[in-house]
């Protein structure tokens, strides 16, 4: 996904970065305030296209080419049901009692890229399903955890993996996570699987998007005609949580959040929120 050469963030990068991510929980929690049943998932992508560009931001998956013939993504958000691991087309599908929903943004703001998904339920959905959401979401604070100075991407990859397959998921080796910044994309990629002590040597000053995407079946995927749309094999449902992660010298730090999309899920349940990025790592 990403080549070239790992470039290390200053303190002027990084607050770039955050201010980015910051645009990017904005539209997300936006998504998330709409997502029920019968609502399509255009509606979802037009919201938050209106929050980018009202703050003074770029839609950065819109018009995004992967190379080859593959047309330009088409959205601002991917948007991905069910058995769609990632890359969705927004369309005017309505959403269905019992889908999840993967909604992945990326927005450009000075010169600096935020990008970062969440899954979500959509009314109520099968205990086994809400089972693999919980798995995929507590698997990328384990990857997040292996995220400092001296470890390596392999000890990042190691710790999804095994708990995801000591849970009986399937996880997508054929997408990883990748460096973020100056640019969507960067090097290095991050595999969410992996063996301890293997890869390349994480530094301070690193940024990366660390994302974790789980099957409920096996981990073989496929990919649709359109040359985006990546799908499970055995159509097994999946789920894709991601964060953005400052490399550094003792406890990384979650340069995105997930707290107001917790707390416009939170508004529609009528509940008090709690969110994970609050818990100490």
């Amino acid at each position: 996904m990403a080549s070239g050469r790992i470039t290390l963030k200053n303190d002027a990068d990084v607050a770039g970065i955050r201010e980015a991510a910051a645009v990017v929980e904005r539209a997300l929690a936006t998504a998330a305030s709409l997502i029920e049943p019968g609502v399509d998932t255009l509606r979802l992508d037009q919201a938050a296209e209106e929050i980018i560009r009202d703050a003074g931001g770029r839609p950065a998956f819109k018009g995004y080419r992967m190379g080859g013939d593959t047309s330009p993504f088409p959205g601002s958000l991917c948007i991905s049901v069910n058995d769609v691991v990632v890359h969705g087309f927004p369309s005017e599908e309505p959403l269905r009692e019992g889908d999840i929903v993967s909604v992945d943004c990326g927005v450009e703001l000075g010169g600096y890229f935020g990008d970062f998904a969440y899954t979500f339920a959509v009314g109520e959905i099968a205990p086994e399903t809400q089972e693999l959401l919980d798995a995929t979401r507590d698997s990328l604070y384990e990857g997040i955890s292996q995220a400092y100075a001296g470890n390596r991407v392999g000890d990042i990859g190691h710790a999804v993996q095994t708990y995801c397959e000591a849970r009986g998921y399937g996880i997508v080796r054929d997408l990883v996570g990748h460096g973020v910044g100056k640019n969507l994309h960067e090097p290095p990629n991050v595999p969410n699987i992996g063996r301890k002590g293997v890869g390349k040597k994480l530094k301070a000053g690193l940024t990366i998007c660390i994302e974790p995407m789980i099957n409920g079946g096996t981990g073989d995927v496929t990919v649709d005609g359109d040359g985006w749309t990546v799908r499970t094999a055995d159509g097994a449902p999946s789920a894709h949580f991601e964060h953005m992660v400052l490399v550094q010298r003792g406890q990384p730090e979650i340069l995105s959040s997930y707290d107001k999309i917790e707390a416009a899920l939170a508004t529609v349940r009528g509940d008090t929120p709690v969110s994970a990025d609050t818990v100490a790592l």
